[in-house]
């Protein structure tokens, strides 16, 4: 892979910009491992109060979760891949009564304008893009917003420290004569941060390769009990469910 990924991927202003076009199909066992810890933690959502805001909504694997359980609700879907926008979008289009309760905002989670109120917050699989400054402003402005007891959602995604990871395969899905594999390696890249290097392959009937893309990405690290600290010091009490997925209130 060029060493010149990272760069070009920062400058599109897109670091799924290669490797978008796998990231919903390879997402799918993940989220389905989710759906009960996510529709647990979003008991106690405040529709009413204000629409649910489903911060790096990706492809909408967790947009139509939300859109399931809470199915009286708006949603703010809040994306700044327009790769996964697309896909997104893609996703919400043959269904009316999405299109009538979804907004697809292109922004990112740090720097998306929010409603004054909300009746609840998700954001899964992305808190690693935020730098820890960007993360606790963050926490601040989901906290002035969150209606009484409606529920921040977030997950913490492994490793809690920086340390190498050598190439392994994460998933594999078969699709029609073609099996799509995404692996992936990190090297530590800073006191709190790693920098994966991804690589998505498109086998044919033989297991012989059609096609491969690599990509990477900055990540930062960070453990459920730190995501709980700063949520405690932003003003909510958090408590730790299955997969890592962490649920706050306001106080």
């Amino acid at each position: 892979m060029s060493e010149n990924h990272y760069e070009r991927a920062r400058m599109n202003g897109d670091e799924y910009h290669d490797s978008g076009e796998f990231l919903d199909l390879l997402s799918l066992d993940a989220w389905q491992a989710l759906r009960d810890p996510v529709r647990s933690a979003l008991a106690g959502a405040a529709p009413q109060a204000g629409p649910i805001v489903d911060l790096g909504a990706g492809s909408g694997l967790g947009t139509l979760l939300i859109a399931e359980v809470l199915p009286a609700a708006r949603i703010l879907a809040v994306e700044p891949s327009a790769v996964q926008r697309a896909a997104l979008l893609c996703r919400l289009g043959p269904i009316p009564e999405l299109r009538e309760r979804v907004t697809v905002m292109a922004a990112a989670a740090q720097d998306a304008p929010l409603p004054d109120r909300i009746g609840g917050a998700v954001a899964m699989n992305m808190i690693g893009h935020l730098a820890p400054p960007a993360r606790r402003e963050l926490w601040g402005r989901l906290r002035d917003r969150l209606a009484d007891n409606a529920p921040l959602v977030v997950n913490a995604q492994p490793p809690a420290e920086p340390t190498e990871i050598p190439e392994a395969e994460f998933v594999r899905v078969r699709v029609g004569d073609h099996t799509y594999l995404g692996s992936g390696a990190a090297q530590p890249d800073g006191p709190d941060t790693l920098r994966w290097r991804m690589r998505y392959q498109v086998l044919d009937h033989d297991g012989q390769p059609v096609r491969e893309v690599t990509a990477a990405y900055r990540w930062h690290v960070v453990s459920p009990e730190a995501i709980i600290a700063e949520l405690s010091a932003a003003g909510l009490d958090a408590v730790t469910g299955p997969m890592d997925v962490v649920r706050a209130v306001a106080r």
